[in-house]
């Protein structure tokens, strides 16, 4: 169950109105991981208006699960995204679902072949690549949504909604905290494949670039300056246990008291999504799994990888008419949702990622909004249920050739990428405040 969405307005003021296409938006996955999977599961419950006709992924697995599934045919598999563009425009839209050194090329291609495109956050590892891709983008015509799907959740869109109302009148400051999770930052930015900022991007594109488009978008101005710190604290060689080895799987001797355990995490609990990265053709069989663990990334020792992103960073900002935000990433703890803050001059806001507490300083009365009310368990699963929303919504968008249906384009996208690096110039930079 999805909640009411906000009501949807094109420029002039229009409602825009979701309707089902005369036929569906198509659609080729270049990259059949996780993201990947769960862009083209929209297919299996609306066939109606959404279709995969394409993928392109070097698993072998991956892309035979996802031709089976969806019924690909042969001619429109692939191991090689390229393969994709050697050959006429065949689908309505691209979903770029690679790692984050692997969007730059493949947006461009598709962009000048004229496919829209959802396109997976961080657009790309540099200012520059972003703004080159949304050069070709608008030579093209073509529609793009980068997916900041925390935009699209009815947690983050009834926070939006409370200030839009002015019922706290005009924010004057925000506190913000993503809290990454202990056990996914080991899997995903240690041991995974965001661990490294050269393959990859640093902590603050990879993985926070969602929160710096949400503070742009509930604040609704531009930042003018920021400074950040940060560094990595506990996952790195020096911290490692006495007689740790390279690998869990070569005889650990505080394998039963390491609390990343690879064996822990991918055997005994087997936790959602992490043995999904294995690409394991049965994710249930043990024997699968540990020769995965034994060859592959991740079963390396946490203190024994090639990662450098920070795992802990704060960013203060100072944007339009001084609203000052103070925004932290930490990866070290025990709970996952996100907290925020929001002071304005007559109330403020309070959530915790389920529970949004509003108070006003005029009637003295708090309102109090839980979204597990308005949503299933299960669609609180993909980001807040702002995964089906996002293709949802790209549907209308391309089926009426209308980017209003979008909450997140790619311009209103780069500015935030552009706080996000500069932020990081300046931690590189001990802190030097950064003038956007």
């Amino acid at each position: 169950m999805i909640s009411k969405q906000i009501e949807l307005k094109e420029e002039g003021g229009n409602v825009l109105k979701h309707k089902i296409p005369e036929k569906p938006v198509t659609c080729v996955i270049i990259g059949a991981g996780q993201r990947g999977r769960v862009y083209a599961s929209y297919a299996e419950d609306h066939p109606a208006e959404w279709k995969v006709v394409g993928v392109a992924e070097p698993s072998e697995l991956r892309q035979g699960q996802m031709a089976e599934k969806h019924g690909i045919s042969a001619a429109h598999q692939f191991a090689d995204w390229k393969d994709v563009f050697d050959r006429p425009k065949f689908a309505d839209v691209v979903v770029i679902s690679t790692s984050d050194n692997m969007h730059y090329e493949p947006a461009i291609a598709a962009l000048e072949q004229g496919y829209d495109l959802l396109l997976e956050k961080p657009v790309a590892q540099s200012t520059e690549q972003c703004l080159e891709i949304l050069r070709v983008a608008e030579a093209n015509g073509c529609v793009v949504t980068v997916a900041h799907v925390l935009r699209y959740t009815p947690y983050f869109r009834k926070m939006k909604e409370i200030i839009d109302s002015g019922k706290i009148g005009k924010i004057v400051s925000v506190q913000h905290m993503e809290p990454i999770g202990v056990e996914h930052f080991a899997q995903s930015f240690v041991r995974g494949n965001w661990g490294n900022t050269k393959h990859s991007n640093p902590l603050l594109m990879s993985k926070s670039c969602h929160d710096l488009d949400i503070l742009r978008w509930l604040i609704g101005k531009p930042c003018e300056r920021v400074s950040s710190f940060g560094s990595l604290s506990l996952f790195k060689k020096e911290n490692a246990p006495t007689g740790a080895p390279m690998r869990c799987t070569d005889g650990c001797p505080v394998e039963e008291s390491c609390p990343h355990s690879a064996f822990k995490v991918c055997i005994e609990k087997k936790t959602y999504p992490f043995v999904g990265y294995l690409n394991v053709e049965d994710e249930t069989n043990d024997e699968m799994i540990l020769d995965k663990l034994k060859t592959g990334p991740y079963g390396r020792c946490v203190y024994h990888c090639d990662n450098d992103v920070v795992d802990h960073q704060v960013v203060n900002m100072e944007f339009e008419d001084g609203i000052t935000v103070a925004f932290s990433v930490e990866a070290l703890t025990s709970f996952h949702s996100r907290r925020t803050r929001i002071m304005g001059t007559l109330g403020d806001i309070v959530g915790d990622g389920h529970v949004l507490k509003f108070s006003s300083f005029v009637t003295e009365k708090e309102e109090e909004w839980d979204v597990r009310d308005h949503m299933s368990e299960e669609a609180l699963l993909g980001h807040g249920g702002g995964d089906q929303v996002i293709v949802k919504d790209l549907v209308q968008a391309v089926s009426q050739s209308n980017p209003d249906f979008l909450s997140s384009t790619l311009k209103v996208s780069i500015e935030s990428h552009r706080m996000g690096f500069k932020a990081e110039e300046s931690r590189l930079n001990k802190g030097q405040v950064m003038e956007l």
